[in-house]
């Protein structure tokens, strides 16, 4: 097969504080386990005609976070509504389900609220909204962020651990982008595409091209020249529309067409659990064997690691 990897994944199948878990390795502190970002600076903050008030967005991903709203002095009448918004990509935020607090007035002022994000986005911001009279708050997110000498260390394992179950499974197991090359077209009137969890929506679908032998490069028009089938997790599928041929035209001679796929699961939390544990697996037996020739781990391991993985296998030859 000849594919190259365009856009590895940006999320990994276990996070940092997952491992760390799984390896009961962590810092020895509190205030090492955690940092804290003010969103929304503490201080009095005038009324608005809307959610006005933007907080300082942070990252979130692979780790725990709350959201701590400290109420101050409300204005005579004054009202405060605080939110929790998420985003994919730190440029679109919507809200998040659950993440409004509870309307502040002048009855429940200079209190202290709380709220654990459950979400599955990468970054989280706040933002609020001030009514009929100026009001004191401030807003601040709590990570938990836990930082040890180890962490590089336990990050490349995760990384290792996931790019070996990646071998063994052939898929792609978060989101990533290849180019995956045939020589000619094929006789049949449809070719499968590897990595399995093929992805197919607005902006990822499958770009087909090819080159002709004076290297001129024409794009296909998904719809019309081909159509997708995902397969769900198995190895996704290019069709030709009825009554549709491939194109005829010699092709230049080397990897002439070329196939972009984004492929993959979205979140971490959509793999199965087995392939979750083989990655922790892996982890673990890497991490204990620092220094020294891991590949005699016992027979017993490795048939573990198998076993996990054998039903997550993607068959098919490319």
């Amino acid at each position: 097969m000849k594919a190259n990897l365009i856009h590895p994944p940006v999320l990994e199948p276990i996070a940092l504080a997952e491992l760390k878990l799984h390896l009961r390795a962590d810092s020895t502190t509190f205030a090492d386990n955690i940092d804290v970002t003010q969103s929304i600076a503490p201080g009095s903050h005038a009324t608005g005609t809307g959610y006005d008030l933007l907080g300082a967005a942070v990252d979130v991903l692979g780790v725990s976070a709350l959201v701590i709203f400290e109420s101050g002095t409300n204005g005579a009448t004054g009202k405060v509504d605080i939110s929790i918004q998420e985003s994919d990509d730190n440029v679109t935020y919507l809200d998040w389900t659950g993440g409004a607090f509870t309307q502040v007035t002048t009855a429940t002022d200079n209190a202290t609220y709380e709220k654990a994000y459950t979400g599955t986005k990468r970054y989280i911001r706040v933002v609020g909204k001030v009514l009929l009279a100026a009001c004191e708050f401030g807003v601040s997110i709590i990570r938990g962020a836990a930082t040890s000498v180890e962490d590089d260390l336990l990050t490349g394992l995760i990384q290792t651990a996931r790019e070996h179950v990646e071998d063994i499974t052939r898929r792609a197991l978060l989101t990533q982008t290849w180019d995956y090359f045939l020589p000619a077209w094929p006789n049949a009137n449809f070719f499968k595409v590897p990595f399995g969890n093929l992805q197919n929506s607005a902006g990822v679908e499958p770009i087909i091209s090819y080159k002709n032998t004076a290297g001129a490069i024409t794009i296909l028009t998904a719809g019309t020249d081909y159509l997708v089938e995902l397969n769900d997790d198995k190895c996704g599928m290019i069709v030709l529309p009825y009554g549709k041929p491939w194109p005829s035209t010699t092709l230049y001679p080397s990897n002439p067409i070329t196939v972009r796929i984004v492929c993959g699961w979205t979140t971490a939390a959509l793999i199965p659990a087995k392939i979750k544990s083989a990655c922790k697996l892996i982890c673990a037996k890497l991490y204990e064997g620092r220094g020294e020739d891991v590949l005699g781990q016992t027979v017993s391991e490795d048939k573990i690691v198998q076993r996990l993985l054998a039903s997550a296998r993607l068959w098919e030859e490319f």
